[in-house]
């Protein structure tokens, strides 16, 4: 198994979005499996803010910079545009204020690239409609009682996050992620067919 096949789907699309020698920042970076494949294979210097701490302990044991950090309280350390990229992976729909990290992102980088799960997909839609109850997949998989998802994000609330934070989507890309081969690409009405979404976000 090569070094890219090891990462979950969204996050080999984002590794592909991330250019060359990049100076990164990956906002809630989980164990740093990302920034450790941006630094050993495109090159990039990269640093992470994770708020638990068996996710710190692993990037630290990595030798990724990792610093232990809720990104609800800003990043005010953070010099305006220190880095390149600044992402924000599977992670905006659980914190108390997207707006505010949005904001934040793009103080601190030039570019920011999110992934997200799209609560709008049409099993999640059917899921509900038939069963009566919070829906259970791969893309959403938590019960609505240990679910860490403050937030039920979708593609078109996605689009009205950044009119609200003063941002605009450079790229969109919807995507299946709940079959077993790599991500899927999907064009005709995506808010509607795809269970998640990598956008490319740039500032007005």
């Amino acid at each position: 198994m090569t070094t890219t096949e090891l990462l979950r789907g969204d996050l080999r699309l984002i590794a592909a979005l991330v250019p060359e020698g990049s100076r990164v920042l990956d906002l809630g970076c989980g164990d740093g499996s990302l920034l450790g494949y941006l630094r050993d294979v495109r090159g990039c210097s990269v640093r992470g803010i994770e708020l638990s701490r068996d996710g710190v302990v692993a990037c630290v044991r990595a030798g990724i910079p990792c610093v232990q950090s809720d990104l609800d309280q800003g990043l005010a350390s953070l010099a305006d545009g220190a880095f390149d990229i600044v992402i924000l992976s599977q992670t905006l729909q659980v914190v108390r204020y997207p707006d505010r990290v949005l904001r934040e992102m793009l103080r601190v980088g030039e570019r920011g690239i999110v992934s997200f799960p799209n609560f709008a997909h049409w099993r999640v839609r059917s899921y509900l409609a038939v069963r009566g109850q919070m829906p259970v997949s791969k893309a959403i998989p938590y019960s609505w009682y240990d679910t860490p998802n403050i937030h039920h994000t979708t593609i078109k609330d996605f689009r009205d996050l950044c009119d609200a934070a003063g941002a605009r989507v450079l790229q969109e890309i919807p995507l299946v992620t709940s079959t077993k081969a790599d991500p899927k690409r999907i064009t005709a009405f995506p808010n509607l067919r795809a269970d998640t979404a990598v956008a490319v976000v740039g500032s007005l």
